[in-house]
């Protein structure tokens, strides 16, 4: 990957770029070029990459319901690299084209477990208009038997593409 500003591969980047290239390799995967981006500032990606592994191991919210989250937050956010590689991941999970054609207009049009689907409407929710979300909403997922940290961490989740997406946009990595 080549920036507008300088990166570090596996072999300069400093121990926890290093640790962070070898746990995508292990997955088999290669990093992310928003996370390859963010080794231009070791500090940086050290805070994001243990949130990328706080996340792989949450104890409530499913990796679909986090691909679907980051999926559909792509999308309103016209995040084309997120939006690519989420349907990727979604679709080694089994997902068709067909399935991310009923969800266009209707996300609850998706494969996730009904409590997951209504975690993910509201974070979409949240994110087109924030002010509209109400008591009613948090008390409707707590009975769903989302705690208030599922909550904050699902919408975390989708908010955190806008910065991704921004970085993408601003540093232009090329080949993402």
């Amino acid at each position: 990957m080549k920036a507008l500003i300088q990166t570090a591969s596996p072999e300069t980047g400093q121990k926890e770029i290093q640790k962070g290239y070898a746990f995508y390799k292990n997955r088999g995967v290669d990093m992310p070029h928003p996370m390859e981006l963010m080794t231009a500032s070791p500090g940086y990606f050290s805070i994001m990459f243990n949130r990328s592994l706080y996340y792989s191991n949450h104890p409530h919210l499913s990796f679909s319901l986090l691909a679907h989250i980051r999926y559909f937050a792509s999308c309103r956010l016209d995040y084309g690299f997120c939006k690519t590689f989420n349907k990727e991941q979604l679709m080694k999970m089994g997902m068709t084209n067909a399935d991310f054609q009923a969800m266009k207009d209707d996300p609850a049009k998706s494969l996730l477990e009904e409590n997951e689907q209504r975690m993910l409407s509201f974070v979409i929710r949240a994110m087109d208009d924030p002010e509209a979300i109400t008591k009613d909403d948090i008390e409707g997922l707590r009975t769903e038997g989302w705690t208030d940290a599922d909550m904050l961490d699902a919408l975390a989740q989708g908010v955190g593409m806008m910065d991704h997406n921004i970085f993408m946009r601003v540093f232009k990595p090329r080949g993402a």
